[in-house]
């Protein structure tokens, strides 16, 4: 059975650092891309990292230089670490991985991803 299990969040203060983990149950995960989105209350889900297999990465522009995304294929875990982190950083993070190869331009997009996790909510105070 297929599964996504993000951790790790939390309330954290303006300028702080906190690191999400995801792990993957029941895939092939070194063949899966993977990607980090998150949503704020009345916003939509945007994405903000993301990971192929051979561990190439995409960010969205705001948060370029901050967040720095990883996997394990051997754990099948990805990770988030994300640094100097603003208020309008808050927001649920989720998960999601494709089984995918191949380009860049879809890798942010919420509706090209297959299998996503229930989320971790990251709080950053002002």
């Amino acid at each position: 059975q297929q599964e996504v299990v993000e951790s790790g969040g939390g309330l954290v203060q303006t300028g702080g650092s906190l690191t999400l983990s995801c792990v993957v149950y029941g895939l092939a995960f070194d063949h899966y891309a993977m990607a980090w989105f998150r949503q704020a209350p009345g916003k939509e889900r945007e994405g903000v990292a993301a990971i192929d297999g051979g561990g190439g990465t995409k960010y969205a522009d705001s948060v370029t230089g901050r967040f720095t995304a990883s996997r394990s294929n051997d754990k099948t875990m990805m990770t988030l670490e994300m640094n100097t982190l603003k208020p309008e950083d808050t927001a649920m993070y989720f998960c999601a991985a494709v089984l995918r190869i191949g380009g860049t331009w879809w890798m942010l997009l919420p509706q090209e991803y297959k299998f996503w996790g229930p989320g971790t909510q990251v709080t950053v105070s002002s």
